[in-house]
């Protein structure tokens, strides 16, 4: 069975930081490209980081420089460092992974709420 859980997200005051973690098991998630996503009330699902096996990443232009996304294999966990943190940051974060020829696996969640 594939579990993703999210954990780390919380309230944090404008300019501040925030580590989430992704715990995966139930795949092989060193062939698994991990992505963060975020949706805010209102709004579509987006992505807001991913990294590929090769351990490139890439960021929707809103958190270049701001947030980074890495992982370690040997622990089947991938993070989204988050710094400067601003109110339009609030949203519920979502852990994604997927695989060549197979579904998306999503987590359940966690909110991220930066106030002003």
């Amino acid at each position: 069975q594939v579990q993703l859980v999210e954990s780390g997200g919380g309230l944090v005051q404008s300019g501040g930081s925030l580590r989430l973690s992704c715990a995966v098991s139930g795949l092989t998630f060193s062939r698994s490209v991990m992505s963060w996503y975020r949706q805010a009330p209102g709004k579509q699902r987006e992505s807001v980081a991913t990294i590929t096996v090769g351990g490139s990443s890439n960021y929707e232009d809103s958190v270049q420089g701001r947030f980074t996304i890495f992982r370690d294999n040997a622990k089947n966990t991938v993070y989204l460092q988050m710094n400067s943190l601003k109110p339009e940051d609030t949203a519920v974060y979502y852990c994604n992974a997927r695989l060549p020829a197979h579904l998306p696996y999503w987590g359940q969640g966690t909110q991220v709420t930066v106030s002003s």
